[in-house]
């Protein structure tokens, strides 16, 4: 610690040997600094405030019926891509500050220096945006600054629309295409139906439901139809065994001789005669009458049987006809007859149809995989087809309510306006910098020049630098005169550096008098 510190008391006293030259250098570099601080033009700000609000009342009417864009972070990010060449050169048209420009390398210098000179900056989460420029002539900067605002403003949302009607074309491209494919696969399922409609019943059953089915029926029908078979074999019997001529010497023949006509009356008169004696006596004059008009009706029967053998006997090939229960057996057997043909046809078409069922039966697993995967074709691009209907109305809609104009709304708070008084350089802070520079100036030129023409000040320094035996060391002792010109030096360097402090102070205190007597 110790030869550190002896080291540096080594290289201050050395640099103090050359205090003239070091003073000489900041006088020049401090004169130098203030005269290129004052030589620096003004810059004059120009600056306006924009709020953009975001909060409409559509957002939450339309919420879920429309797509609704995040328009914070479309603006956010608007502002930081809206310095860019296009809106730069467009600037520079709107500004007119293209007037003076002699070439293309100074349009491209003045493109460069309002790209790193123009600010747009977010103030906080309220959606607040200060656009600010500066520039030597406050009008030029005015300008500049109201030319950006208008194009912060009309290029904010403008070109969504345009991305609505490309996202609504690309919608209806796609929608073409899925109507296609759906009809396609209707086309490819309609043909399968038709191609295998025995699969499918109109009550929605399968194939192995009909199946059961029409075993049943099958089965029923043939029933039925032996049932029928024995019905009319036995009438053919019936029929052949049946004796076909009436013998009128027969007792009581009468009794066994149907007439539907008089047989007909005769019992509804007993029905009535035993209604009258339920409530009146065998001598009541109804139940005479009844009982009179009853035996009317038989020997009119009985005249009309005796008729009919006379007529028997009189024509015996006329008799089979004429015999009512060999005509009744005759009609039922030709009923029979045709009811068996029936059957038979029903049996027959119930054993093509089960036939046609069991072969069916046999390729409806792959029948009903062939469907299915249509089926799934089908509804995917049906589905699809759906959505992509739906999202078409959501960007007609998105797109009316960009068209609205109040999806985000701009609202210049501050006017563009340049600042009466320079906002730069700010020579306050500059000057004193500048003072700081010309000492350090001073002080590395007074080392500088110490490390050069080195001093050795006692004998170690000098034994250790040259590597030499040191016998013995000679001190000087001041007088008088050498005392007072020392004196006189320190004095000479307190002044100097006492002038430029007081220059750069005067200058300082002049520029805060300028500034508060222009404010």
């Amino acid at each position: 610690m110790e030869e550190i510190l002896r080291q540096a008391l080594v290289i201050l006293r050395a640099t103090w040997q050359h205090r003239r030259l070091g003073m000489l250098v900041a006088w020049v570099v401090g004169a130098i600094a203030a005269g290129v601080i004052l030589r620096i033009p003004d810059k004059y700000e120009a600056s306006a405030r924009i709020f953009v609000d975001t909060q409409s009342i559509l957002k939450p009417l339309m919420s879920g019926l429309a797509v609704q864009p995040n328009v914070e972070q479309q603006v956010m990010m608007l502002s930081r891509t809206l310095i860019s060449r296009p809106n730069v050169e467009k600037l520079i048209r709107m500004a007119d500050l293209d007037l003076n420009l002699s070439g293309k390398g100074e349009r491209e210098a003045l493109m460069e220096r309002l790209t790193k000179t123009l600010t747009i900056s977010s103030v906080g989460r309220d959606n607040l945006y200060t656009i600010s420029y500066r520039d030597s002539d406050p009008g030029k900067a005015q300008r500049v600054v109201q030319a950006l605002v208008s194009i912060f403003v009309e290029s904010s949302l403008g070109d969504k629309r345009q991305d609505s009607d490309s996202a609504r074309k690309f919608i209806d491209e796609q929608i073409r295409n899925y109507e296609k494919k759906l009809q396609d696969a209707e086309a490819r399922l309609k043909e399968f139906k038709l191609r295998n409609v025995d699969l499918y019943t109109a009550d929605g059953k399968n194939s192995t439901e009909q199946l059961s089915e029409l075993t049943n029926m099958l089965n029923s029908s043939r029933l039925a139809l032996r049932e029928a078979e024995n019905s009319r074999d036995a009438m053919r019997r019936q029929i052949v065994g049946e004796e076909p001529v009436l013998l009128p010497e027969a007792p009581g023949a009468d009794s066994g001789v149907s007439l539907p006509e008089i047989d007909g009356r005769i019992d509804t008169q007993k029905r009535n005669l035993d209604n009258l004696l339920q409530r009146y006596t065998d001598q009541h004059p109804d139940v005479v009458g009844a009982r009179r008009l009853i035996k009317d009706l038989e020997d009119q029967k009985r005249q009309e049987l005796v008729a009919r053998k006379k007529f028997a006997a009189a024509n015996p090939g006329s008799s089979v006809s004429n015999n009512p229960v060999y005509q009744q057996l005759k009609v039922s057997l030709a009923e029979s007859e045709a009811n068996v043909a029936s059957l038979r046809a029903r049996v027959s078409e119930y054993e093509s149809r089960y036939r046609r069922a069991v072969d069916l039966l046999k390729t409806q697993p792959q029948l009903e995989a062939e469907y299915t995967q249509l089926n799934r074709d089908y509804d995917i691009h049906k589905k699809n087809y759906e959505q992509l209907v739906t999202r078409r109305e959501s960007a007609e809609l998105s797109g009316d309510l960009e068209s609205a104009g109040s999806v985000a709304d701009f609202r210049l708070i501050d006017p563009p306006r340049a600042s009466p008084n320079p906002v730069a350089p700010n020579r306050l802070i500059l000057l004193p910098t500048g003072l700081v520079l010309a000492l350090v100036a001073g002080l590395f030129a007074a080392f500088v020049a110490s490390q050069v023409r080195p001093v050795f000040f006692d004998g170690k320094t000098l034994r250790d630098v040259t590597g030499l035996p040191l016998l013995g060391t000679v001190s000087l002792i001041p007088n008088e005169a050498r005392r007072a010109k020392e004196r006189t030096s320190l004095h000479r360097f307190l002044l100097a550096t006492a002038g430029l402090v007081i220059a750069y102070g005067a200058g300082i205190a002049m520029l805060t008098f300028l500034s508060q007597r222009a404010a």
